[in-house]
């Protein structure tokens, strides 16, 4: 009988579900759940039956036990397929579990709209001034904003990564007003919410004439560092930007500097090369600047998309089909 090893949320509220759907197909799953105490762990028996997995929870809410279950994973002879919450996947773990051959699916639309709403707000605060008013509020200051900030309607975004993130960002940015320019290495397709798609090598090409530059790719190879300074030299003086990528994608002390200098008009920040943003670095203080600790996607309604990402691939994998969201070797986040 298969194992599923998986969050007791996902055996509580799905566990009939679950069961049904290998019914349904003559089969029977045994629902596993690490042990309780956070030094005990699967025995030999139920490792080697754990063929699938579901994590439900927050990669860092709970480190622990985090650990605990991709240990497990780890340690399962004969795993075939992980569902994860995350959309990223630069960790280490995955591509120990990937070199095994075993499949893993991400859950990027449980938290697209999320985290495309936090980057959104955040972009919608640096243009409006928000962080000036906060300044003076907390001054006790009546400062209304001299001069007045420019319209944001006709401004232009440029969205690196057009997947289910960057594509709720520029669907509720073309909303507002913003023409938007995708910047992904797949053509244009028929239902993409941009403008525009160019391939990366155009990348400096488009920031040029960006007043915002939205971060939404993945971390791979091509992407560490694709923020350097240089590109934010090709950005317009008082533009904007925005990560909802991973840290990694920019060059941290080039971005400072371009913040410093007043290159940049501000930036909303949920990624940063080191997490937890240390006491130390300027970007807690510089003005424009609004740090999120990496909890952009965060909402009540993700354990339940989640699961229900899940529970569609789980009747994909028991019958053969494509499974939604597979990473494909290599990948990286977003």
């Amino acid at each position: 009988m298969p194992g599923l090893l998986a969050h007791a949320d996902l055996v509580e509220g799905f566990g009939d579900r679950i069961r049904a759907a290998f019914a349904h197909r003559g089969r029977a799953v045994d629902l596993l759940l690490l042990p309780p105490a956070p030094d005990e762990r699967l025995d030999d028996d139920a490792l080697a039956a754990v063929e699938l997995a579901c994590f439900t929870g927050e990669w860092r809410t709970d480190p622990v036990f985090t650990r605990r279950f991709f240990g497990a994973l780890l340690r399962a002879p004969n795993l075939r397929w992980v569902h994860l919450p995350n959309a990223g996947v630069d960790d280490p773990v995955f591509a120990r579990l990937l070199a095994r051959g075993v499949r893993l699916t991400t859950s990027s639309a449980a938290k697209g709209e999320p985290i495309a709403q936090s980057a959104i707000a955040g972009l919608l605060a640096i243009a409006r001034g928000f962080p000036a008013w906060s300044d003076a509020q907390r001054r006790r200051e009546w400062r209304p904003h001299e001069p007045a900030p420019p319209d944001l309607r006709g401004q232009a975004m440029v969205v690196v990564g057009v997947g289910s993130i960057g594509g709720a960002v520029a669907r509720i940015a073309r909303a507002i007003g913003l023409r938007v320019v995708g910047v992904r290495r797949s053509p244009r397709r028929a239902d993409d919410p941009v403008d525009e798609i160019v391939p990366p090598a155009r990348l400096g090409e488009v920031a040029a004439a960006a007043d915002w530059l939205v971060l939404a790719c993945p971390l791979v190879a091509e992407t560490r560092g694709l923020v350097d300074a240089a590109l934010l030299g090709r950005l317009p003086r008082g533009a904007g930007l925005v990560n909802v990528a991973r840290g990694a994608v920019v060059d941290e002390p080039a971005l400072v500097a371009a913040l410093r200098s007043g290159h940049l008009r501000g930036a909303y920040l949920d990624v940063f090369a080191e997490e937890p943003l240390p006491a130390r670095s300027p970007l807690w203080e510089l003005p424009g600047v609004i740090v999120t600790p990496h909890d952009a996607g965060a909402s009540a309604g993700n354990a339940g998309r989640v699961a229900g990402l899940f529970l569609d691939n789980l009747d994909r994998w028991l019958s053969g089909a494509p499974l939604v969201g597979e990473v494909a070797s290599g990948d990286g986040a977003g």
